[in-house]
């Protein structure tokens, strides 16, 4: 009988271990991409133009990242193609944290691409957030004063 309770034990412990454990790897990923620097983190500012890149399997991220727009306007674009669902978000604020530009694209669904002059806004230095949500594609934003 203490040999039946043993290997019961044992088995329990192997299937609980077992259990646990995972050959799956369901990690995902997102990157943004500013002037072809990474964006790991929020960031400083850029002068000129934004040209920015993005990939993802799957991931989210938002990043925020300073830009110094001289005018009061900007001209910009953004371009997704996405093999399944998934969001790509741009949003833009002047100089005194106004909302100027608030765009977004959904993965596999049209328009795939948007593009314009923002809202007139107060020059200087300007906020840009970029989100991707559960985002499985590429895509690429730019930026310029405008005006």
């Amino acid at each position: 009988m203490k040999l039946i309770k043993k290997i019961i034990f044992i088995l329990s412990l192997v299937a609980l271990v077992t259990g646990c454990s995972s050959d799956d790897d369901n990690s995902s990923s997102a990157t943004i991409r500013v002037n072809g620097q990474a964006l790991f983190e929020d960031v400083g500012d850029f002068n000129g133009d934004i040209d920015g890149d993005f990939t993802g399997d799957g991931g989210s991220v938002t990043r925020t990242f300073q830009w110094n727009n001289a005018l009061n306007t900007a001209d910009y674009n953004a371009d997704i193609t996405a093999v399944s669902q998934g969001t790509f978000k741009m949003v833009v604020e002047d100089a005194n944290g106004n909302s100027v530009l608030d765009r977004s694209l959904n993965g596999n669904s049209e328009p795939d691409s948007f593009s314009g002059v923002t809202s007139s806004g107060v020059s200087g230095i300007w906020s840009v957030t970029i989100t991707l949500s559960s985002f499985n594609g590429d895509g690429s934003f730019s930026l310029s004063e405008g005006d």
